[in-house]
């Protein structure tokens, strides 16, 4: 894994676990901010996610997010 993906899995998991409301607000600031020119180019595997991604939702294979969030808490109790 490069250099860069290593940052951005270090970034997505902070900011997963983070509660603090104003650093996301600032980290969105900063996204919003820059411009992004570049195309957005995936990996294999990341094709792959979203095709799976497409065919959970074809099959119906979905969960609220209110019911995952009460999954997440009892694994985490």
């Amino acid at each position: 894994m490069s250099t860069l993906d290593n940052i951005k899995n270090k970034l997505i998991d902070r900011i997963l676990v983070t509660r603090n409301e104003q650093l996301l607000t600032a980290i969105n600031s900063i996204l919003d901010s820059t411009q992004f020119d570049e195309k957005l180019t995936l990996n294999s595997q990341q094709i792959e996610m979203l095709m799976m991604s497409d065919m959970d939702i074809e099959k119906g294979n979905l969960i609220s997010e209110t019911d995952l969030k009460k999954l997440d808490s009892e694994w985490l109790s």
